[in-house]
């Protein structure tokens, strides 16, 4: 790596925030190992998802934000390639949201969990990803 990436890097790191590929990936400030994403769906809705251990769990959150209430996502929450959970929830509150959180196992080496969510009358998808 050049010493100017080097750099560039360092910054990003130290600072706490890293862009790849359009998404956002930020590290907690508390060092509690909390790691949060967030991006854009196939159309005007944005997603979120964080983990976190959790006394030797550890602790998912997706979010689904269309800022319209009232829309039918069927969603799934895959770990390490495998269906943790599925099931369908509707946007509510003023933000036009609706979150799923679960407690998985903690696996050895790196857990990598993907949300997905599919918008019901419009067909829309969201993707999010994090590892742990």
């Amino acid at each position: 790596m050049h010493t100017r990436a080097r750099i560039i890097v360092s910054i990003l790191i130290a600072g706490g925030v890293t862009v790849l590929g359009g998404h956002t990936a930020l590290a907690a400030g508390d060092d509690d190992g909390r790691v949060i994403r967030t991006g854009p769906c196939s159309g005007s809705t944005d997603w979120k998802i964080k983990a976190k251990p959790d006394d030797g769990r550890i602790e998912v959150e997706g979010e689904i934000d269309s800022n319209r209430t009232g829309q039918t996502w069927s969603w799934a929450l895959n770990h390490n390639g495998s269906s943790s959970a599925r099931g369908s929830s509707v946007t509510g509150g003023r933000s036009g949201s609706f979150e799923v959180e679960r407690r998985t196992v903690n696996t050895s080496g790196t857990d990598r969990f993907v949300f997905r969510g599919t918008n019901a009358r419009t067909g829309e998808v969201c993707v999010a990803r994090v590892s742990l």
